[in-house]
């Protein structure tokens, strides 16, 4: 695979993931009237997808980036990914407090991919 794709493609693929992973967590709530047991089920059909897309990103990314990158990559898109799908399917718009954490989950993102401080 050639260099520039090892960078990419994870970064991609756990985007993706996320937003997949985010609505198999989320949607059903928008069916509350339906048995537990049907959201369990739905929720794992997707999740079976989000894995389709995860295990391929963090094989591909452990070529270019350590573990703790990889995780902190899952994680921002995790949250962005939540954003994303509280907005849409809710109606659940950003607030400034949202915004100032995410802020500071950046900041420490930041200090994962920094690497060691001498």
């Amino acid at each position: 695979m050639p260099d520039r794709l090892v960078y990419l493609a994870p970064i991609g693929l756990l985007a993706l993931s996320n937003l997949v992973m985010n609505t198999a967590w989320y949607a059903h709530l928008k069916a509350p009237e339906r048995a537990l047991w049907i959201a369990v089920l739905a929720s794992w059909g997707l999740a079976f997808f989000e894995y389709a897309l995860a295990v391929p990103a963090n094989r591909i990314g452990a070529q270019a980036y350590s573990l703790a990158q990889l995780k902190t990559i899952t994680e921002v898109f995790s949250l962005t990914g939540f954003v994303i799908v509280a907005w849409v399917l809710f109606g659940e718009r950003p607030t400034w407090n949202t915004g100032v954490g995410f802020l500071l989950v950046g900041a420490g993102a930041y200090f994962i991919f920094k690497g060691p401080f001498e």
